[in-house]
């Protein structure tokens, strides 16, 4: 049966409106925890139900190349192979908000930067490991027939009570990673607001609001009426879009592709190479113009993949 997606899309956002009154990036800790133990919740879930089905196949399904032509057209298979390297950019997206995560280290000792590359180097290595774990079993359950979201390939199969467990986490996940990444934008349209119009009682105005647990000091919210009305619409604009556009897959390529390059590495490539003062068209500043050549490619590849996917569903939608 077709089920709209609608109203969930419209609860999410509700949802949305009330924790992006949350004022600050370092006020959402918790938030963030909560939404890394839900991430690690359904992936081992998804990791787990596929070892179990390829048990279940006596086998893998599926072959090294990926989806067999024919079931799909040469020229739909490499549209989708393109999308998949959007896909898999946008698990770097992490780098926008790279230095709002620093900022809220204690100080040293040790040093924010060196916490922060030995936190970089854990988690990168930790999620790399455990999605690509998650593919390959996820692949090898279904093969061909694999499903883009892979615990909807577990639909019919017991436990479904494990299969609700792992769905709860994903929206979790998802609640926290909303705030997550748009918080640092928050902050900075509502630095630049107050910077262009400081004597504004609009943008610049707080009122305290006594909260139920008492009216001590630190029991009060600063109720922002800027805060309140711009972050709301931009929380309903973008559930607009969602529910608009519904290509869950072929958005995140679209953004993954067109955020990876420019910010995650020519920006950060060109600042390596600044502040180390790296010679040009010495051996290293060959290396690393090469490198973000090739991540360019792959951006431009990707998002070609990426609109095409979008496209060709909104032929059918």
């Amino acid at each position: 049966c077709n089920i709209s997606s609608t109203p969930y899309m419209i609860i999410f956002g509700v949802v949305q409106i009330f924790f992006s009154q949350i004022p600050d990036f370092d006020q959402i800790s918790w938030l963030s925890i909560l939404a890394a133990v839900m991430s690690f919740t359904y992936s081992t879930i998804g990791l787990g139900l596929g070892i179990a089905q390829v048990v279940s196949n006596k086998g893998v399904q599926g072959s090294l190349t990926g989806i067999s032509v024919g079931a799909v057209t040469p020229v739909d298979k490499m549209w989708r192979s393109l999308q998949a390297f959007g896909d898999i950019a946008f698990a770097y997206s992490y780098s926008l908000i790279l230095i709002e995560i620093q900022d809220t280290i204690r100080a040293p000792p040790p040093s924010e930067s060196k916490v922060m590359r030995r936190a970089t180097v854990v988690s990168v290595a930790v999620t790399t490991f455990f999605y690509m774990l998650c593919g390959c079993m996820g692949y090898a359950a279904f093969g061909d027939n694999a499903p883009g979201n892979l615990l909807t390939g577990f639909g019919f199969y017991e436990p479904f009570w494990l299969l609700d467990v792992a769905n709860a986490a994903i929206v979790v996940h998802l609640v926290g990673a909303y705030q997550v990444y748009c918080q640092p934008l928050f902050a900075f349209v509502e630095k630049w607001a107050r910077q262009r119009w400081p004597k504004s009682r609009y943008i610049t105005g707080e009122v305290d609001v006594p909260l139920p647990l008492g009216t001590a000091a630190g029991r009060c919210y600063k109720l922002s009426l800027f805060r309140l009305t711009w972050r709301t619409a931009f929380v309903v604009a973008t559930t607009v879009v969602s529910m608009l556009l519904p290509f869950f897959n072929d958005v995140v390529g679209l953004l993954g592709a067109l955020g990876f390059w420019p910010l995650t590495v020519y920006f950060p490539v060109e600042m390596y190479i600044v502040q180390k003062k790296v010679p040009r068209w010495s051996t290293r500043w060959v290396c690393l113009q090469l490198l973000s050549v090739a991540c360019l490619v792959i951006t431009v590849a990707s998002a070609a993949g990426s609109v095409a996917g979008i496209v060709s569903d909104l032929k059918v939608y």
